[in-house]
């Protein structure tokens, strides 16, 4: 077991944390200090086991040498450039290394800070779109729920997770509606892989085109693999099923594969892997293995060209950050990408997906556990909740995991897993072994 040291934490007043319990960490702080492979080292000098590639975003592994050296060049050479009626290398570069990957004919490449703004812009080019074309009234967007799609006003309007929209709903987008998530535990727990309940639901955009009419509809956006909501896995079929409805009335459809790009599930995206080519998808995270912030749409080739040749002289698109290709961010991109190439990481993350499989089902019969569910390198744990304290067990496995070194994710009484792509069977072993000896000591 991990031996603690003595050390003082930071002054910590300042920093107003985001999606956390401030008070709470406050009082009992979690620090990380430093990080290498599969590893981080907190501030006690403790060595912890990284189940979740960070934040689903480290997926070639932490502080791989090629990547800092790539940073640490960019920041010599050249600190920033404009990308507003300017330009440098490295952003165009880097576009031309993800359009490698991305499937079909998505090979235009814009360029945001996150995926929040990744999402937002989507959002946007959606509507702009149908406006090249004569069609702006096509304004609806219809989001799915518990889906997420970041923090942006666009984002959380077509994300359907409760807690996230609430406090903000007098300032959603008016334009929206859902469809139903994909979770039935009573049909599909325990499936290993993608459910066979449940490519039904993806009729209910049917509904929705006769409720709305299809005229009306700009664009259907989901997570292929529903990640930050407790890993919810597509049912057979279902994306399939979306595709055809989309094409059938005219609508776009946006993955958002903030999660899911880059290898999570043993193809460069999800897309690839479940053969569905949607009309534009949003990335950010293992993008640049989350040097720097870093985040991206991918558009298909009807879509720019309908906006930026169907445009009179001048800006096509009235839209953009001033961090839209930072140099740094870039840099990085085009490291981690050829790390991606030339270890070939996303088909070494195939081969390891059956022995995740296998480590994590080892967790049904623990106590506690009322689901399992997995695909690729990305897997769900669904425990009980206790009485009148959603979440509270969940979050407290996730701090006993902690304790004994290996870093978990949870959310509400979900605990979610996704190791960077070079994860060894051993520490596969570790990481679902040190849960299951939780989930025992746990009440």
């Amino acid at each position: 077991m991990n031996e603690r040291t003595s050390v003082s934490p930071p002054d910590m007043s300042a920093f107003w944390m985001p999606f956390t319990a401030n008070r709470q960490f406050k009082s009992a702080p979690r620090l990380l200090a430093s990080a290498k492979g599969m590893y981080y080292t907190s501030h006690d000098g403790r060595r912890i086991l990284d189940g979740t590639a960070g934040l689903w975003c480290v997926n070639a592994g932490h502080c791989r040498d090629e990547i800092v050296a790539a940073v640490q060049a960019q920041a010599a050479e050249m600190d920033f450039a404009p990308t507003f009626q300017m330009g440098h290398p490295k952003a165009f570069e880097a576009a031309t290394k993800i359009a490698r990957h991305t499937p079909g004919d998505l090979k235009h490449i814009f360029f945001a800070n996150s995926g929040s703004e990744a999402v937002d812009t989507a959002l946007k080019i959606a509507l702009a779109y149908h406006r090249s074309r004569g069609e702006g009234q096509r304004t609806l967007l219809i989001g799915r729920e518990r889906g997420y799609h970041g923090v942006g006003f666009g984002g959380i309007s077509v994300g359907g997770i409760a807690p996230n929209r609430k406090a903000f709903s007098g300032g959603l987008l008016p334009a929206v509606d859902h469809l139903p998530h994909t979770l039935n535990l009573k049909e599909a727990a325990f499936s290993k892989g993608q459910p066979a309940w449940g490519a039904h639901l993806a009729d209910e955009l049917e509904r929705l085109v006769t409720l709305h009419d299809a005229s009306t509809i700009a664009a259907v956006i989901v997570e292929p693999v529903a990640g930050s909501t407790g890993v919810l896995i597509p049912p057979q079929g279902y994306l399939q099923r979306l595709r055809e409805i989309c094409d059938r009335h005219g609508i776009l459809l946006i993955f958002d594969e903030v999660i899911t790009g880059w290898g999570r599930l043993g193809a460069p995206f999800a897309a690839q892997y479940f053969g569905v080519t949607p009309d534009m998808l949003t990335m950010a995270k293992g993008t640049n293995n989350a040097a720097a912030p870093l985040g991206a749409v991918a558009a298909s080739a009807k879509i720019h060209d309908a906006i930026v040749n169907g445009a009179p002289a001048g800006i096509e698109l009235f839209h953009g950050y001033t961090y839209s290709g930072h140099p740094i961010a870039v840099a990085a991109a085009c490291a981690t990408i050829e790390l991606y190439e030339r270890e070939q990481l996303f088909e070494r993350a195939a081969r390891m997906a059956p022995l995740f499989e296998s480590a994590i089902h080892k967790l049904r019969g623990e106590p506690h556990v009322i689901d399992v569910r997995n695909l690729g390198l990305v897997g769900g744990v669904e425990l009980a909740p206790r009485a009148g304290a959603s979440g509270a067990r969940a979050y407290d496995v996730f701090v006993r995991c902690f304790e004994k070194g290996v870093l978990t994710r949870y959310t509400g009484d979900i605990l979610a897993f996704s190791p960077p792509l070079i994860v060894e069977e051993a520490q596969l072993d570790e990481i679902f072994g040190t849960v299951a000896e939780v989930l025992r000591e746990t009440e």
